[in-house]
């Protein structure tokens, strides 16, 4: 009698501890799916920011239509991207919209136009939320690959379908400082 007690508890402790380790899994994964998913809804507010941008400069500005062009082109193929593709589009925007707030040096009545300047503010706003959902979804992904990969979670991990979620990264040309040239 005593062995059924002591096999059934060992059975129980056991099915609590895949039980909550499961738990665990699904509530990880889920925390880094918001986090990617908030990524997209900031994405969303720039790609509909940047018309309007774009129309404010294309009206004190005569001769940076090839940089307006570039920022229109890089806006529709992050748009329509998707999966790595996504983030190297999201990235090279980035890149390209910070030559719109270099251009604004060269076009003092750009630079003193209130519509641009609430739209650069709003502009850099948005990309600070951008770089702060990236971080957190990085450190959602790094805690799903952590309880993906470790022991013991990893044994239960494996066998329910559980993977290692790839991190939001900068390419190095991100990292480098616009160059304006005229």
């Amino acid at each position: 009698m005593s062995r059924l007690i002591i096999i059934l508890l060992i059975v129980v402790v056991v099915g609590l501890y895949l039980m909550s380790t499961y738990n665990k899994l699904v509530r990880l994964r889920n925390g880094a799916e918001e986090a990617f998913k908030s990524i997209n809804v900031f994405l969303k507010q720039r790609y509909d920011l940047i018309p309007n941008l774009i129309n404010t400069i294309k009206g004190y500005t005569q001769y940076e239509s090839s940089t307006l062009e570039k920022i229109v082109a890089l806006r529709s193929k992050a748009m329509s991207a998707g999966g790595a593709d996504g983030g190297a589009a999201e990235l090279q925007l980035s890149s390209a919209l910070k030559s719109v707030f270099a251009l604004s040096e060269n076009y003092p009545d750009l630079k003193a136009n209130q519509e641009f300047l609430q739209l650069q503010q709003t502009l850099s706003a948005l990309e600070e939320s951008i770089q702060r959902s990236r971080r957190y979804y990085n450190a959602s992904a790094r805690d799903m690959n952590n309880a993906v990969e470790m022991f013991p979670s990893n044994l239960i991990a494996g066998p329910f379908g559980f993977h290692r979620m790839e991190y939001f990264e900068v390419e190095e040309a991100e990292t480098k400082n616009v160059k304006v040239e005229f």
